[in-house]
């Protein structure tokens, strides 16, 4: 198992594995905080974080140590979070496409991968945001904790050691890209069931029907008919 590094605080754990990239180790490497004062998220958000409520992971890796498609690897992380999460309780948790993690209707964690060439090498760095013991979202009505959405109050150092040899180890395990889709269809969050997405300001109902190996979400649109949709492309209201 690589070695993971505590920091007491820090900006982005993002940041400080491309730091030790770049100054120290080249292989394998992975830090974790629980004060993270500008995580970074998809797109160009940000991840907000409580001082000692919540985990900032970060993990990166060679490029050439990942044995499944880049287009995949997303939905890969997202799994091996889900699985981790899933023995943690008996409540159901679900991926909201593309990477978003769901307890009880409410977004728990967020990933955000990232390709960087160092030294003339490519890496990913997968960093993920989790929501541990944190109790008021009052300004973030989507989102919850561990704590919140299960009533176990767990351990942070515990439970970031837990997750680190488990993350570690199958992440660079080779997984059929076929076995790929079909863990995160089956765990998709709001499959086969009627919603409301809002599209260009227009908002319709629509169904929820798979993911395809290029990323996209295939939704049957009331008005529109089966259609489908890339990340920011669509918005769902839940």
């Amino acid at each position: 198992m690589p070695p993971v590094f505590y920091l007491d605080e820090c900006a982005s754990t993002q940041d400080e594995c491309t730091r030790i990239l770049l100054y120290g180790d080249s292989g394998i490497s992975a830090v974790y905080t629980f004060n993270q004062t500008r995580g970074k998220g998809q797109y160009g958000n940000s991840w907000e974080s409580l001082v000692n409520r919540n985990i900032a992971y970060s993990f990166a890796v060679p490029a050439s140590q990942i044995g499944i498609p880049e287009n995949l690897l997303n939905f890969y992380t997202a799994i091996i979070l889900r699985d981790f999460l899933a023995n943690l309780s008996t409540f159901e948790v679900e991926i909201k496409w593309p990477n978003d993690l769901i307890i009880r209707n409410k977004k728990i964690s967020g990933i955000l991968i990232e390709k960087k060439t160092l030294h003339k090498k490519p890496y990913f760095i997968i960093g993920i945001g989790l929501n541990v013991l944190q109790e008021n979202f009052e300004h973030l009505p989507k989102a919850g904790s561990l704590l919140t959405q299960t009533g176990i109050r767990f351990h942070l150092d515990h439970l970031v050691e837990s997750f680190h040899g488990n993350f570690s180890e199958r992440i660079l395990q080779v997984i059929p890209d076929e076995e790929i889709l079909t863990q995160i269809n089956k765990t998709l969050f709001r499959k086969d069931v009627v919603s409301v997405f809002e599209i260009k300001g227009i908002r319709q109902n629509g169904i929820i029907r798979n993911v395809d190996e290029e990323g996209f979400l295939w939704i049957e649109l009331e008005n529109d008919g089966l259609s489908r949709f890339f990340h920011k492309e669509i918005n769902m209201l839940y």
